[in-house]
């Protein structure tokens, strides 16, 4: 690892129109980590840059359910709940469950469903329809649950901010619980209990859990309070196996994309360990599915696993994903990870199709010079806007939101809108002011992300109550956006060894805890072709020809960097940004260098002082 690699490369403007901003950590820390705890260097520095403290290093390498795991009953009005689920338990008081349709509701409906199960209630599941019903619980839903039986519902991943749709349930004489981490406002609204880290009230200080996580930490408390009022040694029954269910909560956690600190870290390092072992036989027949050979792992979950389970809810068969995670059955569960294969691939090519018409509207309107990005089209599909406005955001490096239009319950024509934001931006708080001025119908979210509803006609409102907040609201949006560099790296000293070590100790990475990013100085490219018309596959060595290390620049052939990669390769060297991956084939583990960014080294001849 470099010392003072903010002075040899200072990349002002990448091909990609990047600033490469290299990481600084203090050197007397690092040595003090290595010595102390044992630790490579370079395994050191990356942990003094994620700000861990010495103090800290032991809970962060090896964190334990035993010693770390966090006292369900700290978030506010978790007791009741808990006393008032168990009484419903012993009292055989029908259970309903409503959940989002996405991965981490998918994973909470599926803890909530096993936990209830456990004790002999069947719970009705209620998953709405992402493009017909949208997100969030409806009047109609709740009828629904109460028709099947249900007097109390549980709701996971949503309800914070469902006014209506709650008022609606507890007219019908329904009590609710909602468990969700969505952005809370003053008021909450009616019902029984809302257990959410994000309420202004709540002390737990564990608002970086994602729904599955706060409804594993219900669980853990209806357990405690169904033995405080010996249920156990009264009916012979056993606790439920809590920890047998963490894969799922890993799994929605990394797929939702929170903060992998503290509890999150533990959950997810845990969760997969779990997951190894393949317990799931949802999650075991999307491995075999997804051609997952080996353990799965956060980024298995993210690129191949997530992506299934939610492409269900793109193509009105929401509840596939929740039933898959459920089931115990493996020929059921194959079955359903085959069906949700086939929505994968059917997505795919609606969204390439959607992606195109979008990026042509976006070049259309470049001149515009907005602080964001708005399109809309009566073309797009509901059920991607959220994916499109991601690839926008991070190709324009703006906050990009994406709406599509479609005909609600009552037959009435509505906006359904989706957003991604970029440092500096609140998307949630954008939405929750947008509709406490009646600009929205529905709004709300996260920092990073968030949905709505609006009526067609005030769509130019909008445009403009978002340019005003963002001028107004905005903390830390570059003018030159920036790639943080973890250090510099050799094609010769990148061996899996490295990696493995990198990744066991400093990983799992996700939010919060990005995937190091390392610069390769002076690279020689000796051998670079084109798979599947979009991705650029490379052999690379150190600008003296030592080592050899494959690299893909995936979705790169039509970038300024992958035409210099293609056509300039032989009379020009560079300094490339990536990541190191471990490829296994046939049993053989060799590097991968998977690239996001570079620039010709012709300029910037100084020399390195090699890191790994």
């Amino acid at each position: 690892m470099n010392d003072s690699g903010s002075s040899i490369f200072n990349v002002e403007k990448s091909l990609d129109n990047k600033r490469w901003s290299f990481a600084q950590a203090d050197e007397n820390e690092i040595v003090n980590l290595s010595q102390n705890h044992g630790l490579p260097e370079f395994v050191a520095r990356m942990l003094v840059q994620r700000g861990i403290k010495s103090d800290d290093v032991d809970e962060y390498l090896n964190p334990t359910l035993r010693e770390h795991f966090p006292d369900p009953f700290s978030f506010k009005g978790m007791k009741k709940f808990s006393d008032d689920c168990a009484d419903c338990i012993i009292n055989k008081t029908p259970i309903g469950i409503f959940a989002d349709f996405d991965v981490d509701g998918a994973t909470s409906a599926a803890i909530l469903t096993r936990f209830l199960r456990h004790f002999d209630v069947i719970p009705p599941v209620y998953i709405p329809d992402r493009l017909t019903e949208g997100y969030g619980p409806s009047a109609e839903a709740m009828q629904s649950l109460k028709d099947q039986g249900a007097e109390f519902i549980i709701m996971a991943d949503c309800g914070t901010t469902a006014f209506e749709p709650l008022q609606a349930a507890h007219d019908m004489g329904l009590r609710v619980a909602v468990f969700d981490h969505h952005e809370a406002e003053d008021e909450l609204p009616t019902a029984a209990h809302i257990i959410n880290p994000k309420r202004q009230d709540d002390k737990s200080g564990l608002d970086m859990l994602a729904a599955c996580g706060v409804s594993f930490m219900a669980c853990v408390a209806v357990n405690n309070s169904l033995r405080t009022k010996n249920y156990f040694e009264k009916t012979g029954k056993s606790e439920a196996p809590l920890k047998s269910w963490m894969d799922l909560v890993g799994l929605g956690t990394v797929c939702d994309m929170v903060p992998l600190k503290g509890i999150n870290r533990l959950f997810v390092k845990v969760g997969f360990e779990q997951m190894a072992a393949h317990n799931n036989k949802g999650i075991e027949a999307l491995c075999q599915v997804g051609k997952i050979e080996i353990a799965p792992t956060p980024k298995d979950a993210g690129w191949s696993i997530g992506p299934r389970i939610n492409a269900g809810s793109r193509v009105h068969r929401s509840d596939l994903g929740a039933k898959l995670l459920s089931t115990d059955d493996p020929d059921e569960a194959l079955s359903i990870a085959y069906a949700l294969e086939e929505c994968n691939q059917e997505r795919k090519k609606i969204q390439a199709n959607m992606m195109q018409v979008a990026l042509n509207k976006v070049e259309f309107l470049k001149g515009n010079n907005e602080n964001f990005i708005l399109v809309d089209d009566e073309s797009f599909h509901s059920g991607l806007s959220g994916l499109v406005a991601g690839r926008l955001k991070e190709k324009y490096d703006k906050p990009a939101i994406v709406v599509t239009y479609v005909e609600n319950q009552d037959g009435v024509i509505e906006g359904r809108g989706s957003g991604r934001s970029v440092k500096g931006v609140h998307m949630a708080d954008i939405f929750i002011a947008a509709r406490n001025e009646d600009v929205l119908v529905k709004g709300g979210g996260h920092a990073m992300a968030g949905g709505f509803t609006i009526m067609p006609d005030r769509l130019d409102d909008f445009k403009k109550f978002i340019a005003e907040y963002i001028s107004t609201h905005k903390n830390t949006i570059e003018e030159s956006p920036s790639i943080d560099v973890d250090g510099i790296a050799t094609v010769c000293g990148a061996r899996p060894e490295f990696v493995k070590l990198l990744n066991y100790n400093v990983g799992p990475f996700g939010m919060g805890n990005p995937e190091p990013i390392f610069a390769l100085s002076d690279t020689k490219v000796f051998q670079v072709d084109i798979l599947k018309e979009k991705h650029i596959r490379l052999m690379l060595s150190d600008a003296d020809g030592g080592g050899r290390m494959k690299a893909m620049f995936f979705s790169g052939v039509d970038t300024d960097l992958g035409k210099m990669l293609l056509n300039n390769s032989r009379n020009t060297n560079f300094h490339l940004l990536g990541q190191f991956q471990i490829n296994n084939w046939q049993g053989r583990e060799s590097v991968e260098f998977h690239i996001i960014d570079g620039v010709d080294s012709f300029s910037q001849r100084v020399p390195v002082k090699q890191a790994v």
